[in-house]
């Protein structure tokens, strides 16, 4: 700094700050060696309060107006000074503005997932996140606890004790809610009440400072846990198993007609389909007529017979055998793996199907006498 930067520090009389940031909470003003004229004028705008502070202890507070700086209105700098009768050489003093208003887009979340005791899942693992504001209450607490002697203090220099005291909260929280996981979406609401008010307690008491606003966005659950969420959802709009499995057999039966190079394959699709047919128009004649349905033994398949299997929920094929040889080669057909064929009266595992033996290579079925 040089001579004329000196002097002219000196001369300035005008202590002021104009805040371009949007999340600075704190802000040293520069002065050379602390010097303040007598009578020098301190502009506090809305949104701040400034703060004397002298060899190191805390001195007067002003809030947003405009200030002639005087013994009459610094009272507790003019006893710390020892000034009786005023003063009228440039006295030092630390002037530190301390922004007031509220610090917005503030996020938060679960840095590792929460595990919760569900009632209908057992142990769980959750995820959440969401936003919070954050304002100074406290200049003089805000000071004392947290700024020290910085020149100016970010809003992201609390941020991670804020974001771990949320998940702290959080945590107990949903613990000693015993809400079912697929109940939580319906009470973001309250549990954002609840989470806010434990976090400023502690904050506003310890800290100087209040979050007027918090927020949950959104609490998750593992990947693979909302793919089952999605397979059980799925099972439930299917509804009638029955109905579906009639849907299933009318779309084989669309796809075997508009395929005319199907040959033979199509052919015995379409013999399984016939029969299956046949069984279905008998049953039906025979419960209008006032008799009970007999069930009627299921065609056997024929070597062309396409088949379909159930993966993760969802129906796979039509399949050949020899395609299916080649998935139980895969692992991805077992003998506990649900299979149809158009003629079976619902879904069986695979190794109670006579028929598909050969498939896992076992021996052949015995010849019927």
């Amino acid at each position: 700094m040089g001579l004329l930067d000196k002097l002219r520090g000196e001369l300035v009389d005008i202590i002021e700050w104009i805040d371009d940031t949007r999340h600075t909470l704190v802000w040293r003003f520069p002065r050379y060696h602390n010097q303040i004229k007598n009578g020098a004028k301190l502009i506090v705008r809305p949104g701040q309060v400034a703060i004397f502070v002298h060899q190191g202890k805390l001195a007067d507070l002003f809030q947003p107006g405009t200030w002639e700086l005087t013994t009459g209105n610094l009272p507790i700098l003019s006893t710390l000074s020892g000034w009786k009768h005023g003063f009228d050489s440039p006295f030092k003093s630390e002037v530190y503005f301390v922004s007031t208003r509220q610090i917005t887009d503030l996020k938060w979340g679960t840095p590792n997932p929460i595990v919760l005791r569900d009632p209908d899942f057992g142990p769980v693992r959750i995820r959440a996140f969401g936003s919070y504001a954050l304002k100074a209450t406290d200049p003089k607490a805000l000071l004392q606890e947290l700024v020290g002697t910085d020149g100016e203090f970010e809003a992201d220099e609390v941020n991670e004790l804020l974001r771990s005291m949320i998940n702290t909260a959080f945590a107990d929280l949903v613990a000693s809610s015993k809400i079912a996981v697929l109940d939580l979406a319906g009470n973001y609401q309250e549990f954002s009440a609840q989470l806010r008010a434990a976090v400023e307690e502690r904050v506003d008491d310890e800290y100087g400072l209040a979050v007027p606003q918090l927020f949950i966005v959104n609490i998750s659950l593992p990947e693979n846990v909302e793919k089952a969420l999605d397979t059980r959802s799925s099972m439930g709009i299917i509804g009638d198993l029955g109905r579906y499995q009639q849907y299933q057999f009318g779309q084989a039966m669309t796809q075997a007609a508009s395929n005319p190079a199907g040959g033979g394959a199509a052919e015995g699709m379409g013999l399984g389909m016939g029969f299956a047919m046949a069984n279905q128009m008998v049953q039906g004649l025979a419960g209008s007529a006032g008799h009970p349905a007999a069930a009627m033994p299921p065609p056997p398949p024929t070597a062309q017979t396409l088949w379909h299997l159930t993966e993760r929920g969802q129906s796979i094929g039509p399949l050949t055998q020899d395609q299916l040889r080649g998935l139980a080669a895969e692992g991805r057909l077992t003998r506990e793996s649900f299979v149809w064929c158009p003629g079976m009266a619902g879904w069986l595992p695979a190794g109670q199907v006579a028929a598909l033996a050969a498939v896992f290579g076992g021996p052949p079925p015995p010849p019927k006498g």
